[in-house]
């Protein structure tokens, strides 16, 4: 594994209501990502923040009846909140409204743009979906012309705005696809793009009129009555936290300087992402993304994520009740690398309870309270069993293994190898029976007491690997696992490791 920089980021969300799983799913995933690298060596910046200029925030602080800044900062602020409410370690956080790097950067990308004749104005007539904040063709409407993904009809609009010569670079993104330059995952979205752009390009509208917009967002330079469209301005983040445009070093050493800068973003977005803002950043003359990263949809109870009907099962809530190691556990376990998945609370449980509890904590609680009765709390690390390898062979192969999945960005796979070696350890302890080999040593069977040691070590030592393995996963049962584990000979304490905050009802 390269020890290049490593720059990963998820999608920013509009604030127009609370963080729901979808969210944390993103986060945990980068997150994830990011600890893994940091504990191989590489130098990792992990960035997220909030889609501040959407219309649809607009919207939503009207119908509250609240300014929009204030309604704005406030939600904004429930998101930032996910760090400590999913265990996050987050390097930044951006907010597209208040930061100050962020408008100077949108600027210079639209200046440098504009410099080269991209940008030229039109007049729109079209449908456009709030919920998307994008203009839709008929094709991606329903017979009654309502937009599938959210339900609602599209909106009649006509205006003079700025457009994008997105037409110009169908054939440099394609180059930049198949060639591997920009790595899209899975293969299937991959192919979507691709079929995307070989139907043609058309150019697409990046302003609005300032007025539809109540003023809020960023004015077009040089034309204050026009403001720069939100997934314009919104995909601009990743290098603009960057300060892009005020300060090149940590542009400089994080983007163009990065061996691979990947982001983390839902189905719904992929256009955006995969087509949109390569070619802003190609007319800007600025490095593509290495790899993007699609992920498809959380259901919660089989209905889809709603603000409106309420479906949307609050991560704060869902961590504060069961604790973050069994949230982020189900996040990486249940979740599928191709395909959506459906959220109860009883799966959340079932998979925290077997995996987590049972079968990791238990191995490790199971083998501490052998190494306190038997051996006073020290193990003998040198003691081999030469008969049984598998359980620790398998252990130190895990760490190459969970790079491979990863580097596929697979969660379940790289979760699942973790869990395989928990449960050799487990029927290691079936099969030895390590109570009994003690009660033979103390009956004078000069072999006992050998054998006892080489099951303790190879037990103790297949443990602390999966301590180590299963941190960015979940890192605060994987250090009280550590904790327990303990370092050189000595163990920690017995006791169990993963317990729920509380229980289904």
């Amino acid at each position: 594994m390269t020890n290049g920089r490593f720059y990963v980021t998820t999608a920013i969300p509009y604030v127009n209501g609370a963080p729901h799983l979808g969210h944390a799913l993103e986060l945990v995933q980068a997150d994830v990502l990011a600890r893994h690298h940091r504990r191989r060596g590489r130098p990792v910046r992990s960035l997220t923040g909030t889609d501040d200029n959407a219309l649809k925030n607009v919207a939503a602080a009207h119908s509250a009846g609240v300014p929009v800044h204030e309604f704005v900062a406030a939600n904004a602020s429930r998101f930032a909140a996910l760090r400590d409410q999913l265990a996050l370690s987050l390097d930044d956080f951006i907010s597209t409204s208040r930061d100050p790097r962020h408008r100077p950067g949108v600027e210079e990308l639209w200046r440098r743009i504009a410099a080269r004749g991209d940008f030229y104005r039109r007049r729109y007539d079209g449908l456009y979906c709030i919920g998307c904040e994008q203009f839709c063709t008929a094709a991606e409407l329903d017979d009654d012309g309502r937009c599938a993904e959210h339900d609602r009809p599209a909106e009649h609009v006509s205006e003079q705005n700025w457009f994008f010569r997105l037409s110009r670079y169908a054939a440099p993104l394609l180059a930049a696809i198949e060639s591997g330059k920009l790595r899209i995952e899975p293969a299937t979205k991959r192919n979507e793009v691709l079929a995307f752009i070989r139907a043609g390009l058309d150019d697409i509208s990046v302003s609005r009129l300032a007025a539809r917009a109540d003023g809020w967002g960023i004015p077009v330079p040089d034309d204050p009555e026009q403001v720069i469209y939100v997934w314009w301005d919104a995909l601009a983040n990743y290098v603009t936290a960057l300060d892009f445009g005020t300060d090149a070093a940590a542009y400089d050493t994080w983007w163009a300087g990065s061996a691979e800068r990947v982001h983390i973003i839902g189905k719904g977005i992929v256009r955006f992402h995969a087509v949109h803002w390569p070619a802003l950043l190609l007319a800007a003359g600025q490095p593509l993304p290495t790899t993007i990263v699609v992920h498809d949809y959380v259901s919660v109870a089989g209905a889809k994520i709603s603000k409106s009907s309420g479906t949307d099962a609050d991560p704060a809530e869902l961590s504060q009740r069961y604790g973050i190691d069994a949230l982020r556990w189900w996040l990486v376990r249940e979740v599928p690398r191709v395909g959506d998945v459906d959220f109860t609370v009883e799966r959340l449980v079932e998979r925290h309870d077997r995996e987590l509890a049972n079968a990791v904590g238990n191995l490790a609680n199971r083998t501490v309270t052998l190494v306190h009765k038997f051996r006073d709390g020290v193990v003998d690390l040198d003691a081999e069993l030469p008969d049984r390898p598998e359980v620790l062979a398998r252990a130190q192969q895990l760490p190459s293994t969970v790079d491979r999945h990863l580097a596929a960005f697979d969660f379940r796979a790289a979760t699942e190898a973790i869990r395989v070696v928990a449960e050799a350890g487990n029927r290691l302890v079936d099969a030895e029976r390590p109570w009994e080999l003690a009660r033979a040593e103390r009956a004078g069977d000069a072999a006992a007491g050998p054998r006892l040691d080489a099951v303790l070590s190879t037990l103790i030592r297949a443990g602390r690997i999966i301590a180590a393995e299963l941190a960015p996963f979940v890192p605060d049962g994987a250090a009280r696992l550590a904790a327990q584990l303990g370092a050189d000979k000595s163990v920690g304490e017995p006791g169990p490791v993963f317990s729920r905050s509380t229980t289904v009802a």
